[in-house]
């Protein structure tokens, strides 16, 4: 049984091959390992599958409601909208953007209740598992430039913009 696994490198963005009992690192597979061996290493399956990159970086419109897991934000003590309103208004500011990224800015800066909105709403890069994961899924699926239909998660409802 090989003790090897794929991570992801967190300064490099990159996989590389981990061995969990003598704790040696690989940046390329190990010898010895067949292709179908590696394909089947714990964490090749997340983070080696070709068609997805190992980081993204995206920016987000976040508008919260009472069932969020916070339901408070940087310009609203108390959360009281429901959801369902939560998306009505999310769906005024898709219609508001129609796909252009300086406006997509311009209203997280404004109107997101996450604290990225100071920075047009630009989360950074980040990796599979630091978000949560219809985010991540969806943001995943976005070629870059492109917006997403409106996802929800535990944090509130969103509008995502695939920046890299």
């Amino acid at each position: 049984m090989s003790n090897w696994e794929v991570r992801i490198s967190s300064s490099r963005g990159v996989p590389y091959y981990y061995n969990t009992e003598t704790k040696e690192s690989l940046w390329e597979a190990p010898a010895g390992l067949t292709q179908e061996q590696v394909a089947a290493l714990p964490g090749a399956k997340q983070y080696l599958s070709g068609d997805r990159p190992a980081q993204v970086r995206a920016s987000h419109l976040l508008v919260k409601h009472r069932g969020s897991r916070r339901p408070s934000s940087w310009k609203e003590q108390n959360i009281t909208r429901s959801k369902e309103e939560a998306i009505e208004i999310l769906k005024g500011y898709a219609h508001e953007i129609d796909g252009s990224a300086e406006k997509f800015a311009e209203l997280a800066t404004v109107h997101s209740d996450c604290s990225s909105h100071s920075n047009g709403g630009d989360l950074g890069f980040f990796r599979p598992g630091q978000m949560q994961k219809p985010f991540e899924d969806a943001t995943y699926a976005l070629k870059v430039g492109e917006i997403s239909d409106i996802i929800s998660t535990d944090s509130g409802v969103h509008l995502i913009l695939r920046t890299a």
